[in-house]
């Protein structure tokens, strides 16, 4: 008979997913280490820590190592923006050139090259709804789509590892013109980068310090950081990729090593600040970030946003009221399934049938490039916290496995 622990989970179940992931991820060596957390009614139903954080080292993964998070950056972003959101310091349906006046006169893209590109006139404004839910027509150099994200690519807009700035990044920008007329697409993109230029703007004060004073001291998020310092290093973990980098193609030898945790750029403050993919964090870290969202905004006493706007954000703001494969333009994204729309900040499921994943409507998520991945379940009350270290996130179908492990792991259903 299966053992039924306090949080209405199978004990053996929940075995069975840290055997899982061992067994299919980390002793073929297809991932070199992985951290995953459970979190339902108000506890920890299960706690897996397995392989390395730095295989070439041999150093042991740990519950307080510290991964890059990428893409996890944004959901803490897009809370930041709704913080002010709350204040009436930001309104939704502002104009994004109301905070950045060279944007004013953006066109779209209607033929061209680089320095020859033809632009027409949007149909609306860009608004700020539209940066948090990636319909603003911005979008990303590695899509490799089009010639505008070329164009991305020549100028390095939104890329991590230059010694660019956020201020530059704007003024790049304003420069090249948009994909499409804001509302009429999704595509991922920079969006969240430029939040965070406007959070700074509005705040008045730099955008990583308002993240700091604001969301990680009060939440007692004590390593989430846009950098690894000295002290922490021994902590850090090494970031692999499948094969070349963005192929699927894995090497005899497995993953190869991408990012030496001792000779990282995270060693050293960053001169662009990314809202939209600087972060490192830890599992409890990001875990007590995932838990406020689940409480409708408040931790041990913090409040950072009331419940309503929570449920604002994890509603479906796509136009239409349609799903991301029905709206998106994107080669790539975080949710690549049916049945899920997006929020401000976050992927939701509007129609849990057509994901063929089992889940509940309402439930949120996001992940990060290097296949991270949290997802939040207010109707079962859970949570789920899958940190590893592998580039793309696309390689392996781990996390769709693993929301299938855990929600088989419930015994007893919330709803």
């Amino acid at each position: 008979m299966e053992g039924i622990d306090k949080h209405g989970m199978s004990s053996e179940r929940l075995k069975r997913i840290e055997r899982f992931v061992d067994e299919t991820y980390v002793a073929t060596g297809k991932l070199a280490g992985a951290v995953t957390q459970v979190w339902r009614r108000g506890g920890l139903a299960l706690n897996s820590v397995l392989g390395f954080a730095d295989r070439e080292r041999q150093v042991p993964i740990a519950e307080d190592s510290i991964f890059r998070i990428y893409s996890m950056t944004k959901p803490i972003t897009s809370v930041a923006v709704m913080m002010l959101v709350e204040q009436c310091k930001i309104a939704l349906d502002d104009p994004v050139s109301k905070y950045i006046p060279a944007w004013e006169k953006l066109g779209v893209h209607a033929g061209g090259f680089m320095d020859s590109f033809q632009t027409r006139p949007p149909a609306r404004p860009m608004l700020v709804v539209d940066l948090l839910r990636h319909t603003s027509g911005l979008t990303y150099g590695f899509q490799q789509n089009t010639n505008v994200d070329a164009a991305y690519r020549r100028l390095k807009v939104g890329e991590l590892a230059t010694d660019g700035t956020l201020d530059g990044m704007i003024e790049k920008l304003a420069t090249l013109p948009l994909e499409f007329s804001p509302g009429e697409a999704w595509n991922y993109s920079v969006a969240t980068d430029v939040l965070g230029y406007i959070v700074g703007k509005v705040s008045g004060m730099p955008f990583d310090v308002f993240l700091k004073e604001r969301i990680f001291d009060p939440l007692g998020m004590v390593d989430t950081a846009f950098h690894v310092p000295e002290e922490k290093v021994a902590r850090f973990c090494a970031c692999y990729a499948v094969g070349t980098l963005g192929s699927k193609v894995v090497s005899a030898q497995g993953p190869e090593l991408q990012d030496d945790p001792r000779t990282s750029p995270y060693l050293k403050p960053p001169t662009f600040i990314s809202g939209g993919g600087g972060l490192v964090s830890t599992a409890a870290d990001y875990m007590r970030f995932a838990r406020m969202l689940l409480q409708g905004g408040e931790l041990d006493g913090v409040r950072l946003l009331g419940p309503k706007t929570l449920a604002l954000m994890t509603t479906n703001h796509l136009p239409g009221g349609l799903d991301l494969p029905r709206l998106s333009r994107s080669m790539f994204s975080e949710a690549t399934y049916e049945g899920v729309g997006f929020g401000l900040g976050f992927a939701t499921t509007i129609t849990p049938a057509a994901t063929l994943i089992p889940g509940s409507a309402g439930d949120f998520f996001w992940g990060g490039a290097a296949s991270t991945f949290f997802w939040v379940d207010p109707r079962e009350d859970l949570i789920v916290v899958f940190l590893t270290q592998l580039l793309p996130s696309s390689a392996y179908p781990a996390r769709r496995q693993l929301r299938t492990l855990v929600y088989s792991a419930i015994t007893e259903t919330g709803g």
